[in-house]
């Protein structure tokens, strides 16, 4: 099995979330060892995003970062597990909302694939990028 960054590349639907990673300089991160969840958007999701977005978010890497560590949690959480969570704090530092009364939504982005294994986490593949409110308030003011 693959880490949690190949298992992205490997799928071939996460080359903007790559490139962001990897601007973000968290590549290494989450290539280590650990037990990890992330919400993974596709590209697809990333293209939902306002025009001019993500080139806000590539030009200023410590935002980029906020915004990405926002999708990941500091523990394996399987699709089975939330339905017993309310909530999740994420490794930005902010609180996720999880819903499973319809399908599993993570906020207001909804889990089109879950349970994606990878040697070192587990992904839940999501149709729109999570925004902290500490970010979006940055793309307010841009």
């Amino acid at each position: 099995m693959a880490d949690i960054v190949d298992t992205l590349i490997n799928d071939g639907r996460f080359t903007t979330l790559v490139e962001a990673i990897n601007r973000a300089s968290l590549l290494q991160g989450l290539m280590e060892p650990a037990s990890i969840t992330l919400f993974a958007p596709t590209d697809e999701a990333f293209s939902k995003l306002p025009s001019g977005t993500m080139g806000i978010f590539l030009d200023n890497p410590p935002e980029l970062e906020k915004l990405l560590t926002y999708h990941v949690i500091a523990d394996r959480i399987a699709s089975t597990d939330i339905n017993s969570l309310s909530s999740t704090p994420t490794v930005e530092g902010s609180t996720l909302t999880l819903n499973t009364s319809e399908g599993i939504k993570v906020n207001d982005a909804r889990v089109v694939e879950p349970d994606v294994e990878s040697d070192n986490g587990v992904i839940h593949i999501i149709d729109t990028v999570l925004v902290p409110q500490s970010v979006s308030e940055l793309l307010v003011a841009s």
